[in-house]
């Protein structure tokens, strides 16, 4: 009788994620894919990536899904390769960015926040509507605004929260006038 012999196998680096798959089982697993239908690649997705899709792209999330089948079972990048992608910074992905950000702030990083827009008013500011005889308050918050203890992400959602139709808040709230158009333009 042979002696049983295990697999020598290199210690995978930290940054890696350990195979959770055998490569004999990768084929099967791409084959899956193709019968699957949207819900079940999204499923699929939660259960690869960790966290949830936001595409219902078929074909996107059938590529996606072989990528992370593969790289589980084979291993992902090169550490050259994932150093050359920290070199060209700016012309990283989008999606590479968000990892090594939430990977910066993980170590405890402060993270810049996204740039206001320009045309909120700064933070606690008081916005004052007058409304089919109702006056309304609505305080300007770092996320969002708040109006009668609610609090919205947008002043077209208090707005429409007011009037019960859509409107666009910069103008509903006089942050923004309307381009009236002269008769001379119109004519030209």
């Amino acid at each position: 009788m042979a002696p049983a012999t295990k697999e020598a196998r290199c210690p995978r680096p930290l940054h890696e994620p350990e195979p959770t798959r055998e490569l004999g089982d990768v084929p099967t697993q791409l084959a899956a894919l193709e019968q699957m239908n949207v819900g079940q690649l999204a499923e699929k997705y939660r259960e690869l990536y960790g966290e949830p899709t936001r595409t219902r792209n078929k074909e996107y999330l059938r590529k996606r899904l072989a990528w992370r089948i593969q790289e589980l079972a084979e291993g992902g990048f090169s550490a050259s390769a994932l150093e050359r992608i920290a070199q060209l910074g700016d012309d990283v992905p989008e999606r590479w960015r968000m990892r090594q950000a939430a990977q910066v702030q993980d170590l405890g990083t402060v993270q810049p926040t996204e740039p206001r827009d320009p045309r909120v008013p700064p933070v606690g500011t008081i916005l004052r509507r007058v409304f089919n005889g109702v006056a309304h308050e609505v305080t300007v918050c770092n996320e969002g605004f708040e109006h009668g203890g609610e609090r919205f992400k947008t002043l077209s959602a208090v707005a429409k929260h007011i009037t019960g139709t859509p409107w666009n808040g910069f103008l509903f709230f006089g942050l923004k006038k309307r381009v009236e158009t002269t008769s001379e333009e119109s004519a030209a």
